[in-house]
């Protein structure tokens, strides 16, 4: 039975795609149904084959459904990839009759968001970050307040106009609607991060199979995004060269042995690993696993921390690094990320807002479904009706008329 009340978290990961069904409540969402299934048609966060992103979908949704005795027929859906790029802007208007009102809201966020962009990029978010009435700084909501001079600064996030078309066919042509795409950082920090630490400075690092998702947060609002083209499926490579094994084999060698740091091994524990070609399994040192695992974590980490200071922030994360993501379940991760960063480190699981089956997505690896929910469950609250996202295909002549329409309905 279709229900109009649920709302869906669909990640469409590079190793696995899950659906997260839920339902508000007054403390937040209740989940009522989860499905995963192995993914096979993206690399490093990109659909790369159409056709088995659709069947892997398919076979989550179908999970999804059958444990919470519904149809789903929208969803929220993550993006990440290498093409994602977020950067901060300014706008500034002069406010009529005296009041800010929405309309002066929505005007300044169109001032901000009037830059050049690529004509093969879209824009995915525009987050504000603190509005300026008349030179006074750090308002969340100017709405009512008196004034002649609004200004916003907002964080803008843009991704591949291909990469976001790719992802809603293959949802569309899995029978899906996508109400809204969401960048996954960005979702995964509403499931793993607390008020407290989003307002006195935190970095999120979600390190999944394809990519390393980057978001830092400062007095509640973000400031900085960025996504790496690494992950653990580069350290599943490795771990397969290194140990001559099967890739699926390597897969679970990680995460049943895998340990981010070989001083916390010893030499004495010993371990079964499959070979390729119908050969004998091998008893192997884990200490020698460790240390494949090891400079892999270490770089993944390492680009983690330039990127932070590159992006002048790294001071500003009073309360440190929170990962999060399936890879961050090895063992050692979060003893090497505190080394590396200088900084304190926690791993976040999904904790805030969720109830029902909350248990069931207690993992880091489930981070990015469960904010895809919460975030829709947010969306939904503040608009009675959410319509399905689009992604342009009109060509440059179209949006200039169109925009050129907008200017005109502001005038008159």
């Amino acid at each position: 039975m279709a229900r109009n009340d649920l709302i869906v978290g669909l990640d469409v990961g590079t190793t696995k795609i899950c659906t997260v069904v839920g339902e508000a409540s007054d403390t937040g969402v209740d989940i009522i149904g989860i499905g995963t299934s192995p993914s096979t048609g993206l690399r490093r966060g990109v659909v790369v084959n159409i056709e088995k992103t659709v069947q892997c979908i398919k076979k989550s949704l179908e999970d999804a459904e059958l444990m919470a005795g519904c149809d789903i027929r929208t969803v929220y859906a993550g993006i990440a990839g290498s093409h994602i790029q977020g950067f901060n802007s300014h706008g500034v208007i002069a406010v009529k009759g005296g009041e800010v009102t929405q309309r002066d809201v929505d005007r300044v966020i169109e001032a901000a968001k009037a830059i050049a962009i690529p004509m093969d990029r879209e824009v995915l978010h525009t987050l504000p970050q603190e509005f300026i009435v008349d030179d006074q700084r750090g308002i969340a909501d100017p709405l009512g307040m008196a004034g002649v001079r609004l200004e916003v600064k907002v964080h803008i996030v843009t991704g591949a106009v291909t990469s976001a078309q790719n992802i809603i066919r293959s949802c569309n042509r899995s029978g899906l609607d996508v109400s809204n795409i969401v960048l996954e950082s960005l979702a995964s920090s509403k499931a793993v991060l607390s008020p407290e630490e989003r307002e006195i400075g935190v970095a999120l690092v979600d390190i999944g199979g394809g990519t390393t998702d980057i978001a830092v947060f400062s007095k509640d609002s973000i400031k900085h995004t960025s996504v790496l083209a690494l992950g653990g499926h580069n350290l599943t490579n490795d771990i397969a060269y290194g140990l001559r094994t099967p890739m699926m084999s390597a897969e679970k060698i990680k995460m049943e042995y895998g340990c981010a740091m070989a001083d916390l091994v010893t030499s004495e524990e010993i371990i079964e690993v499959p070979s390729v070609g119908g050969r004998e399994s091998r008893k192997m040192s884990k200490r020698v696993l460790a240390e494949i695992c090891e400079p892999r974590c270490e770089e993944i980490l390492a680009l983690v921390d330039q990127e932070l200071i590159k992006s002048g922030f790294k001071n500003m994360i009073a309360a440190g690094v929170v990962l999060t993501g399936g890879t961050v379940m090895i063992d050692g991760m979060q003893e090497l990320a505190e080394q590396i960063f200088d900084l304190p480190v926690r791993i976040g699981t999904p904790e805030q807002g969720i109830g029902g089956l909350a248990d069931e997505v207690r993992s880091p690896k489930y981070a990015t479904a469960v904010g895809l929910l919460l975030h829709g469950a947010e969306e939904e609250g503040l608009h009675s009706k959410v319509r399905p996202f689009k992604i342009r295909d009109d060509s440059g002549f179209d949006r200039i008329v169109s925009r050129m329409k907008k200017w005109f309905t502001d005038i008159k």
